[in-house]
């Protein structure tokens, strides 16, 4: 996924970080539901941890690209 979404703007990047943190809230919310299930599944938990982890950095890579594109449109005459 390297490069992706190279050239976005700040308004995209910054909705597609919104996109991702509804899909982490759902992720957690799937979590929450497993972890309060007598006998919920411990494998379907680590799962979801694993894919929380990735929508986290997703998330946090979406930021820092709309910060840089924010940054460089402040630059720009």
């Amino acid at each position: 996924m390297a490069g992706a979404g190279a050239g976005m703007s700040t308004e995209e990047s910054l909705s597609r970080a919104e996109e991702l943190l509804a899909r982490l809230e759902a992720a957690r919310g799937e979590l929450d539901r497993i972890a309060q299930e007598e006998g919920g599944s411990p494998e379907r938990a680590l799962e979801i941890l694993g894919e929380l982890s990735e929508l986290a950095k997703a998330v946090e890579e979406e930021l820092e690209r709309a910060k840089r594109s924010a940054e460089a449109d402040a630059q720009k005459p």
